[in-house]
């Protein structure tokens, strides 16, 4: 059974920095396709970003430039580094794990983390 579990997420001002991790149990996190979502209040869950088993990276264009993915298989997690970061990123954000990319990145993956919420001040 592939659990995830996401942490990392706090207050933070506007401008500043935080870094999200969502570990693997279960799997071997290196084999799967991993991304990230997010949803805040009233809105749709919306892509952020993945990273394929290989290593490539796909962002989506409102965190482009700002937040980076990235993975380490010793430790079976995934990393969401966000830097300047907006108010409008405040959201629960969520990790994800799919034997597909597709899946990951269209968010219709097998499994989910329970999310960590992520608040951003003006």
């Amino acid at each position: 059974q592939v659990q995830l579990g996401e942490s990392g997420g706090r207050l933070v001002q506007a401008g500043g920095s935080l870094r999200l991790s969502c570990t693997a149990s279960g799997c071997t996190s290196s084999t799967y396709h991993m991304g990230w979502f997010r949803q805040a209040p009233g809105k749709e869950r919306e892509f952020v970003a993945v990273i394929s088993a290989s290593g490539s990276t796909y962002y989506a264009d409102s965190v482009k430039g700002r937040f980076t993915i990235s993975r380490d298989g010793a430790k079976n997690t995934v990393y969401l580094l966000m830097n300047s970061l907006k108010p409008e990123d405040t959201a629960v954000y969520y990790c994800n794990a799919d034997s597909t990319y597709s899946g990951s990145r269209l968010g219709r993956a097998d499994y989910w983390g329970q999310g960590t919420q992520v608040t951003v001040s003006s």
